[in-house]
């Protein structure tokens, strides 16, 4: 079973609580990664916006208004301390 989110509580300072299908909880501060926002991310800046995430159940992960989420197996990685899930490559065949 691949971690997925299920439940996120929006804390101060950019901060998020996550609990996850594993039954593990753990926080994210988002705060020191706000210079990095760019694109797509940067309207995350905005506390108020970024105080409007919600999980989308369907992928496990968080959404925000605007069409932006975040990869499930990055928030997983940061909130428990766990690594990144190694995926095998394909290798295409004649």
């Amino acid at each position: 079973m691949l971690p997925r989110i299920v439940n996120v509580k929006c804390l101060q300072d950019h901060r998020l609580e996550l609990s996850f299908n594993t039954g593990e909880v753990g926080i994210i501060d988002f705060h020191s990664d706000l210079a990095k926002f760019r694109g797509v991310l940067s309207p995350l800046r905005d506390v108020d916006l970024f105080a409007k995430v919600r999980v989308d159940l369907e992928s496990g992960t968080l959404v925000w208004p605007g069409e932006i989420d975040l990869n499930p197996d990055v928030l997983y990685s940061r909130a428990t301390g766990a690594p990144l899930p190694e995926f095998a490559s394909v290798v295409a065949r004649d």
